[in-house]
């Protein structure tokens, strides 16, 4: 698919506004230059932003519950990305009872 495909494909049905806040031009920049990287490469920078997404959670994880301890801090922040039972099972955290 190319970039003026994608970008079509990225419209909204009942407006002619593309949903994506990247111009064209850009946007077909950076295609470019993530269809030259490596599967490796690729893969550093998925982890990469993976992590970076953890940091916000775990921030906003601390300002809302303060002061407590790393564990819960780590629960809390694995009950956003693990299901209920999961959490139960291999925890014996349960998000319902303790919140998220």
């Amino acid at each position: 698919m190319n970039v003026k495909e994608e970008m079509i494909e990225c419209k909204n049905v009942n407006s002619t506004t593309p949903l994506s806040d990247t111009s064209p031009h850009i946007r077909k920049i950076l295609i470019a230059g993530y269809q030259s990287m490596s599967p490796q490469q690729k893969l550093k920078q998925v982890n990469e932003l993976t992590k970076a997404v953890q940091q916000l959670a775990l921030a906003r994880i601390r300002k809302q519950y303060g002061m407590i301890s790393e564990r819960e801090q780590r629960l809390r922040l694995a009950s956003l990305w693990l299901d209920r039972k999961t959490m139960i099972r291999v925890f014996n955290w349960d998000p319902s009872v303790e919140g998220y």
